[in-house]
This record gives C-alpha cells, sequence and structure tokens, in this order.
C-alpha cells in the first residue's frame, strides 16, 4: 500500500558510493556479491557507459548537485571549494516543495579553511562536536544535513557521526584514532578494528532510514541523498567483511607488458620505485596519480606484495558488499513505508577505481575507463523499464536536471547537463552521443580532457604534444594508444575536432538577446 503523499510528483533517493569501480556489481559480475544492487538492476535500468566528469571527489559531487562541468562550478580540484552562492538541485527541489537532506559524505569543501574561503569541513571546526550538536543545514540546498569526513583509516572523525557514535554507547571511539586529526593508525591493514554497529555504514543507514519515517508520517516529498564512503581506500573493513572473499579464487589485474611503452610518460613512471615528478608540480602540492603505483595508495606503509595486490581486492569486494547489505537496509525501509512506488531511485558513485588494472592503484591522471565510468542504476516503478540494460551514455553531470525534468520543473540555463528523462524511461535511447571528463590539478601543468563517444576516446593535455586515443571497440581493454600511429592520424583529427566543438557546446546557456544593441 502506498503512502499518500501531498504531491503527486515523485521523491528522490540517490545513493552513491565513493570510488567504485564501475565493474563490481553481483549482476553483472559473479565474483563480487552485491544481492541488495542486483535486486535494484532487477527492477530498474542499469547504464553500461556512466561516466564522472572528473575522476576526483569534491569536482565530481559538486557537479552532481549543480548540474554544470568543475570548469563551470569552480570547484575544479580536490582542496578547492564549491562556493555557497552556486545554484543546487536542492534550491530547485525546496521551492517545489521537497524536504531535502544529505546524510553522509558531502566534500563540497576543503579540509583547510582560509580567511577569502572558510570551510565547514575543515579543521578545528570538523570536530567541534558542540558546533555540530546545533547545526545540521541549511548546507547547499540541503535543509538538513548529517555529515561525516571519512575514509577508512583516513577517518577524520568528527561531525554527526562522532556525535552518532556517542549516542550509541561508542564514548571511547576516540582510543581508534590518532591525534590531532583523528586518523587512524596506518599500520593497521585489512580489517577495520571498530565493530560493525559503529561503522559509517551503520550510521548512514540507520539516519537515512529516520529520515524516511518522518517523511512519511508527513506526507511530503523528499530528496534525500544517502551518500556513502566505501569502497575508497585504505582497504579495511570490520569482521566479517574483511575475510568474506578468498584473494586466491578472485581474478587480480594486472598491466600487461609494454602497455604504457606509447603512453604519456607519467604513466610508466607510475611502475618505477622513486619517480620524480617534480617537473609536474609547480605549486610543489601532491597530484593524485603521480607517485609510484607500487606501493598503497597512501603509500609510506609498505610495497605491495603479490599477496598484497590479491588480499586488496579481496577487502575491496568486502567493503563493496558490506556497503550493499546497508543500502539494502535503506531499500527495505523504503518498501516498508509504502514510498518506494513513487520514489526515483539512483544508484552511483563519484568516480571509478583502479585495483592492478594498467599496473594502477587508486586514483589520479589516467582517464581509463576503469577510473572514470561509474556504476549507474535507475528504479521508478511504472516508469522505468525493469531489467533493462543499456549503453546509453550518462554523465554525472546529467542527474540534476534530468531530476528536475522528472518532475516537470524547469532547468535552470545554468545546467549545462543533458536531461535524460526520456531514457530512463525509455521513450528515447539516447540522449546525448559523448562524453566530457576533466582532470585539473595545477593550474597549467596538469590539465587534461577527456572526450570520449560510442567507440572511440580521446585524451588531450593542456600544452602538450602526446595525448591518447583508444578505439573501445577493438581494444576495450585500451592496451594500445593510437595517439601516434599514422594510420590513425584523419581519425585523431576528426575527433579533436569533435572534442573542441563539444567544448564550445558545454558553455553555460547565455541569456537571450531581446534586442540589436
Amino acid at each position: 500500500m502506498s503512502q499518500t503523499s501531498k504531491s503527486s510528483k515523485p521523491n528522490i533517493l540517490l545513493i552513491t558510493s565513493d570510488q567504485q569501480h564501475w565493474n563490481t556489481i553481483g549482476a553483472f559480475q559473479p565474483e563480487v556479491q552485491t544481492p541488495n544492487l542486483d535486486r535494484l538492476a532487477e527492477e530498474g535500468i542499469t547504464f553500461s557507459r556512466a561516466y564522472c566528469p572528473n575522476p576526483t571527489c569534491t569536482p565530481s559531487r559538486a557537479s552532481l548537485i549543480t548540474g554544470m562541468y568543475p570548469s563551470q562550478h569552480g570547484a575544479w580540484t580536490l582542496g578547492t571549494k564549491l562556493l555557497e552562492d552556486r545554484h543546487t538541485v536542492g534550491e530547485d527541489l525546496a521551492a517545489d516543495g521537497c524536504r531535502t537532506a544529505l546524510i553522509g559524505k558531502a566534500h563540497f569543501q576543503p579540509l583547510q579553511s582560509t580567511e577569502e574561503f572558510p570551510s565547514l569541513e575543515a579543521y578545528p571546526l570538523l570536530q567541534d562536536l558542540d558546533y555540530w550538536r546545533e547545526h545540521d543545514g541549511p548546507f547547499y540546498g540541503f535543509d538538513h544535513v548529517e555529515l561525516a569526513r571519512n575514509h577508512t583509516n583516513e577517518a577524520h572523525v568528527g561531525q554527526h557521526y562522532a556525535l552518532w557514535l556517542e549516542e550509541k554507547g561508542c564514548e571511547n571511539w576516540r582510543q581508534y584514532f590518532l591525534p590531532p586529526t583523528g586518523t587512524m593508525d596506518p599500520s593497521v591493514t585489512y580489517k577495520w578494528p571498530i565493530p560493525e554497529e559503529f561503522h559509517y555504514n551503520t550510521w548512514i543507514a540507520e539516519r537515512s532510514n529516520a529520515m524516511l519515517e518522518q517523511y512519511a508520517e508527513s506526507g511530503e516529498n523528499f530528496f534525500l541523498w544517502s551518500s556513502f564512503f566505501d569502497p575508497h581506500p585504505e582497504y579495511l573493513a570490520p569482521e566479517p567483511w574483511d575475510s568474506m572473499y578468498d584473494p586466491d579464487k578472485l581474478t587480480i589485474p594486472a598491466m600487461e607488458p609494454g602497455e604504457h611503452d606509447r603512453n604519456p610518460p607519467h604513466f610508466a613512471m607510475t611502475q618505477e620505485e622513486d619517480p620524480d615528478f617534480s617537473a609536474w608540480m609547480e605549486t610543489g602540492r601532491g597530484i593524485h596519480g603521480y607517485r609510484s603505483h607500487l606501493f598503497y595508495e597512501y603509500g609510506d606503509k609498505f610495497r605491495l606484495t603479490d599477496e598484497d595486490r590479491k588480499k586488496l581486492v579481496a577487502v575491496y569486494y568486502g567493503m563493496i558488499s558490506m556497503m550493499d547489505k546497508y543500502i539494502g537496509k535503506i531499500l527495505d525501509r523504503l518498501d516498508t513505508l509504502g514510498l518506494a512506488d513513487n520514489t526515483i531511485v539512483v544508484f552511483t558513485s563519484d568516480h571509478g577505481h583502479f585495483f592492478g588494472q594498467h599496473g594502477l592503484q587508486a586514483k589520479g591522471g589516467f582517464h581509463y575507463e576503469d577510473l572514470i565510468r561509474v556504476p549507474f542504476i535507475v528504479r521508478y516503478p511504472g516508469h522505468v523499464p525493469a531489467g533493462v540494460v543499456s549503453d546509453a551514455i550518462q554523465s554525472l553531470v546529467d542527474v540534476a536536471p534530468t531530476f528536475l525534468s522528472l518532475r516537470d520543473l524547469p532547468i535552470p540555463r545554468t545546467m549545462t547537463g543533458v536531461d535524460q528523462s526520456a531514457v530512463w524511461t525509455g521513450s528515447e535511447e539516447e540522449a546525448r552521443d559523448h562524453a566530457l571528463v576533466e582532470f585539473r590539478h595545477e593550474p597549467t601543468t596538469i590539465h587534461q580532457k577527456t572526450y570520449v563517444d560510442k567507440r572511440y576516446k580521446i585524451t588531450i593535455y593542456y600544452n602538450r604534444t602526446y595525448g591518447e586515443l583508444f578505439d573501445l571497440q577493438e581494444d576495450p581493454n585500451e592496451l594500445r594508444n593510437l595517439w601516434d600511429d599514422p594510420a590513425q592520424a584523419a581519425l585523431k583529427s576528426q575527433l579533436l575536432l569533435k572534442y573542441a566543438w563539444a567544448e564550445l557546446g558545454k558553455e553555460p546557456m547565455p541569456m537571450p538577446r531581446i534586442w540589436h544593441a
């Protein structure tokens, strides 16, 4: 029996993971178990060609709520801030009568605060629990937020998660973390020492369900974002999830000999013991991915052995399976409250992940499909076809305008994402013929952009003559870079033009011209 609502318009439940490889859903990859995401795929449509606009957290997450590319909304890399004056989808939904809430990870602001750009997600405010007892919104179009800034042993414990830990009786939670940042002991590997009952997955699901109960009781429409932190490294999971998978029974990705011979120089340098990337660091700051990938991501621990490479995949899958359990709790509560039939559910991730593919670990300036593609499932009973897999290209910048369209709302001119509502509901085969992906870590030296269509992908670098060109049809694993292949010169020129036209076309829509002067 469906819950009566004050509006016939659909609710929206956005569920996201953090740094999840696109091919880690059990319905399509039998080595990992995700029964709840499998159920979502069975009841909705799965898009196999969904892309992030930037393969790092802040830019991609900001694009989700603004419908703009990072180069447009301004949070163009980690350490930048999404300014509070940027228009977000939550503002439009709230104006249309939606209650809006974000539970979990935001990461719209940096961990350091400045006088010019103050950050609510920065030290010491991050761990000022008295402040967070009083502050739960508004925040970027969400009238209610419950936040934390965790990545397993990068756990900057504070905000609403720390308050919840104390409410649950885990008053000694500080014993698991090291001052002053609240980061866990970096020597701890694979097994998360905090019991599952106090894990952030438990917190996100419990608090998301509490919000759903409020909405069901009031009958108000809602936009709820349940934002999980996993499976972002480091690779840590509590019992029994840390040992759920036998490392010796998994397929462990690895680099093909010679595959980086025709790639830009920073690819091969990742396989060196102590590479020198100083030429790329004009401001002296570290760059995601520009490091030796023979070590862990936060790699001062030790060199990865063959056993480590297998174990980290096993724990990565365990983190996904544990997260799936708590996603299931949210989906179950949606059902029991009678809200499911009138709720659009979208599951996706902010960007992908390397766990050995091409010899790479984690993320960085490498626009392989492993990193820029994301899992993407949409369910909306009676409106979205069930059990369908589509190769229609999606981008995370499309999510905000599509939510508005499905609620019959106008799309602001500032949103440059594409309305995918007709594709999600099955009335159109595709809404875009390409996706654009940006990566920028420095003002000039690290600046790359990728154009990808149904078959080809081209990546260019600012002020560099090297690049990448892959034929995804003939070379789906992206092992043969065709950039310098004389036989592909005409194709490269054609794709460069298509990229230029795509760049011109993604500028914010201008105001209409009303007079010749």
